[in-house]
């Protein structure tokens, strides 16, 4: 059977969260989908310079990126995107 429509995008990742004190220090206090809070969240590690240099997939926490990463001085990417789901509220 073939489908006419294109892909929808996936509902839960459009509905919008609300970030919390911590989180919203690094992405703004307005509520905004997840996917824009990761692009968001990207762009400030890009500009701060907040890769490791040596292991691109671990990033290097700022003091505003250490009140969301519980106090790690560096996390995965992986090991990020589970620490930030605790700083939305949906």
């Amino acid at each position: 059977m073939a489908k006419d429509s294109p892909k929808k995008p996936n509902a839960a990742f459009m509905k919008p969260v609300t970030p919390d004190a911590a989180l919203a220090a690094v992405v703004g206090a307005d509520p905004i989908p997840r996917t824009e809070l990761t692009k968001k969240l990207w762009d400030y590690i890009k500009s701060n310079d907040l890769q490791n240099p040596e292991n691109r997939r671990e990033i290097l926490a700022d003091a505003k990126l250490k009140a969301v990463f519980d106090g790690k001085d560096k996390v995965s990417m992986f090991e990020m995107t589970k620490l930030v789901s605790n700083h939305v509220v949906k």
